[in-house]
């Protein structure tokens, strides 16, 4: 895939390069009177982002906006980085994920107990600071906006208790970060995202059946790009990522050994890959989001219900 794609009328796809890869993780340029990135991907992606958006013609001082969908690295560990290199952009996120981007060492000491330090430094890079000043809260109903066109933000928690999703005025797409988990576009299997720590099964397919009614086009994957089947790909979505939690809760009834229940989450959801074609990488879902990692997110899920259930029993 090239470097930047057409995703739609007025929006164009920018291929981050995570991890050295094509079609992992995907920024996107709003071609609007105040020029606008979505996402910005992690640190190791800056010089691909930045190279994306020179070749679409923005100059340091052009950028106005960064939106990042949530703070996890893969969609907003460069943002402090790129924000220094065009020192026009407003930083905009949701209001949970905001001190996280002022002061990074919380986010990065998080993701460091998931990935270890040497993998978080060869996936992520270093997280710099965003200046508190340049730095916007936003929720649920909000609107960001851009001169000829705006942006409506939708409060969609399940992969975290901080993730936005956000509608494009102009063509009705809606970026979804990872409210509806992965969909490679070679490979046209789309895998949930579970992991830890506040992964919620219930507010998940919630948020996925309010993106569900509010998609009119498109839906524009982080990971990656733009999709036409909204209907299908919601309710693939929803039903996934029931059926993951259903199955982590079968097997934590026969073992509380986290290597064995990512084993048996991965051998059970194995025919999902049925229809992938021959060799397509799906090493990509891996990297994205492991299934050692899916599995503790809903291991923790489960853990925190469970916890909750005896709570109100006493």
């Amino acid at each position: 895939m090239e470097e930047t794609f057409q995703a739609a009328e007025g929006l164009t796809g920018i291929d981050t390069r995570m991890a050295g890869r094509t079609m992992v993780t995907s920024a996107y340029l709003v071609g609007a009177r105040e020029p606008t990135l979505i996402e910005t991907g992690p640190t190791t992606s800056v010089e691909a982002v930045h190279a994306g958006l020179e070749a679409l013609g923005m100059r340091a001082h052009d950028l106005a906006h960064i939106v990042v969908t949530h703070i996890h690295l893969d969609h907003a560990g460069g943002v402090g980085t790129l924000a220094a290199r065009f020192p026009n952009a407003t930083v905009w996120v949701h209001e949970r994920g905001a001190p996280h981007l002022a002061d990074p060492a919380k986010l990065v000491a998080s993701a460091t107990r998931v990935y270890g330090e040497d993998r978080l430094r060869e996936l992520f890079g270093p997280v710099e600071p965003v200046p508190a000043d340049r730095l916007r809260s936003i929720g649920e109903g909000d609107v960001i906006a851009l001169g000829d066109r705006k942006l409506e933000v939708m409060y969609t928690p399940g992969h975290a208790s901080h993730h936005v999703s956000l509608v494009d005025s102009l063509t009705g797409a809606v970026f979804t970060g990872d409210a509806l988990g992965i969909h490679l576009p070679d490979v046209r299997v789309l895998r949930p995202a579970t992991p830890p720590p506040d992964i919620d099964i219930e507010a998940g397919v919630e948020s996925i059946e309010r993106i569900r009614d509010r998609a009119e086009t498109f839906l524009m994957f982080s990971h990656f790009g733009p999709v036409r089947e909204v209907e299908e790909l919601c309710s693939i979505a929803a039903t996934r990522l029931r059926d993951w939690a259903g199955i982590v809760r079968e097997a934590m009834e026969e073992t509380d050994d986290l290597d064995r229940i990512a084993e048996m989450l991965t051998t059970r959801t194995a025919s999902e890959f049925d229809e992938a074609p021959e060799g397509a990488d799906l090493e990509r879902y891996e990297v994205l989001s492991g299934m050692k990692m899916n599995a503790s997110g809903l291991v923790r899920y489960w853990k925190k219900h469970q916890e909750s259930e005896a709570a109100a029993r006493r």
